[in-house]
Order: structure tokens, then sequence, then C-alpha cells
């Protein structure tokens, strides 16, 4: 699809010094499509803050806890790989 898009002289001369006139539509299009991207990760994080809930998730209410629970859970899934690794070899 063809779209009219007006930008400053600026904007057009930067891009043109990176990568040509013959190229400006995809770099346009590429920084077109980085921008939205950043803006639906920011409206996807706007819309499920506070998803989790202090008292539902307790291990996660403060800094140290929460490095607490990924120790345990870093130890935990060692401890399941280290059992699968022992089985596979014969045990």
């Amino acid at each position: 699809m063809r779209a009219h898009v007006i930008l400053p002289d600026d904007l057009v001369e930067g891009v043109d010094e990176f990568v040509g006139k013959r190229k400006r539509s995809r770099f346009v299009e590429d920084a077109v499509r980085e921008k939205l991207k950043r803006e639906r990760l920011g409206q996807a994080l706007k819309s499920t803050a506070g998803m989790l809930g202090e008292a539902d998730y307790p291990e996660w209410s403060t800094s140290e806890k929460v490095l607490e629970w990924v120790r345990k859970s870093r130890e935990a899934d060692e401890e399941r790989a280290r059992l699968l690794w022992e089985r596979s070899e014969g045990g």
C-alpha cells in the first residue's frame, strides 16, 4: 500500500545520510515497525500492571523475597535436571 507522508527536511536528510535516497521507504518502514512494537509493548504493560498482587504472590512482595524465590526455583530446576541426567545414564 502506498501512503503519502510528510516529514521535516532534517529527518529526510538524516535518513539519506545513512541509507541514501533509494532506501528511504525501507528505513521508514523499519522505523515505524519498531515504534509500533514499542507502543504495543507499552500498552500491554499498562493493561497488565498490578495483575500480580502481593496477597496472591507474597514471595514476590520484596526484592529480597524475589531473590530467594529465584534461588529456590533454580535449585529445584538443577535438582530435576540432575535426576533426569542420572536416569538417562542408567543411574
